[in-house]
Order: structure tokens, then sequence, then C-alpha cells
């Protein structure tokens, strides 16, 4: 097997062979592009990210500065807001739904690397997708791990660190997150 199939496979893979370091690259600078352009002209924007991405919905927004390690393994929905210094790791598939929002400074990873420093030395890693679902809201600071899924209509508070699934429709916060309540369809903002 190639690394990258390994990697597609969820095996541990070497990050420094060469066709993975080329897709990084190449990654670099369609993100150095879409952060050159004028951050008031959406329409370039959302061009851009149509040719970065593996697939964008409609009204699609995201702001300065954006990384990521792929592109391609990206598909957002319709109705996305990513606020400013959103960086995904998709060395996997990242999958976003409609309606979503997710604050500034968050850190969406699919990637991570082995506990043993002799692994690490020797370049090797692993990478789980995520998934987020309809209708989510991600607070600013939040870092999402390998291989989660945020369910439909949840909120996650600002500042957490997400290292397992969350349920549908709840508020989760901390670090790690914990689900602290289960949200009505039609909750009010707290006083």
């Amino acid at each position: 097997m190639t690394e990258q199939e390994k990697c597609n496979a969820g095996l541990p893979y070497r990050f420094s062979d060469p066709e993975m370091v080329a897709r990084k690259t190449a990654a670099i600078r369609e993100c150095e592009r879409f952060n050159a352009i004028d951050g008031t002209d959406y329409a370039a924007q959302y061009e851009q990210l149509q040719r970065m991405l593996g697939s964008v919905g409609e009204r699609v927004w995201i702001a300065k500065t954006f990384n990521c390690d792929c592109g391609k393994n990206i598909h957002i929905g319709s109705d996305f807001t990513g606020n400013h210094n959103l960086t995904i790791l998709d060395i996997r598939e990242v999958r976003i739904g409609d309606h979503v929002m997710i604050g500034p400074h968050t850190l969406i990873t699919t990637v991570s690397h082995p506990l043993s420093a002799k692994e690490r030395r020797e370049y090797y890693a692993w990478a789980k997708p995520v998934t987020i679902c309809d209708d989510v809201w991600i607070g600013g600071n939040v870092t999402i791990l390998p291989g989660v899924t945020i369910g439909e209509g949840a909120v996650i508070g600002a500042g957490a660190v997400v290292t397992q699934d969350i349920p549908a429709r709840s508020l989760a916060v901390g670090a790690p997150a914990r689900v602290v309540r289960t949200l009505e369809e039609e909750t009010q903002q707290p006083k």
C-alpha cells in the first residue's frame, strides 16, 4: 500500500512521504491564494473555495486567515460561516452540514501522532474523519479532534476540546468537552 492508501484506510502512515508532502504543499499554495483575496470580494473568495475544497454549498463564507492540509477532503454544505483563523487539518474527510457556524480561532483536525517518540521520529501519523451535522454552532477557540461526530443542532461552547462524539441537540462545554444539557428546538437566549 502507498502511504496515502494507508492513511485513507485509517492505518498509521508516514507523513514525510513525497506524495503526502506534495498534497500538503499544494494546499498551502491554495490557502495563500484564498488569503490574498480582498476580504470584501466575496465572489472571488467563493470561487477560490470551490476550486480548492472537495465540495461547497451555497452561501459559504470563510474569513481570513484560513488554512488546511489538503482541501479536497473538506465538504461544506450551504449557509456556512467560518470565522477568522479557521484551521482544518483534513488529512481525512471533514464533512460539514448545512447552517453551520464556526467561531474564530477554531481547529478541526483529522490527524494525530503516536505517543511513541520512536514512531514520531519516523514521521508516523494516523487520521480519522470528522463529521459536523446540520445546524451546529461551534464557539470560538474550539478544538475538534480526529474521529469526532457532532450531532445535528448541537452547540459547542467557546474554548471546548471535543474528544468524543457529541449527541444531537446538546450543549457541550469544557476541556475535554462534556454535555451539560439537552437543547430544545426553540431554546431562548440565556438571561
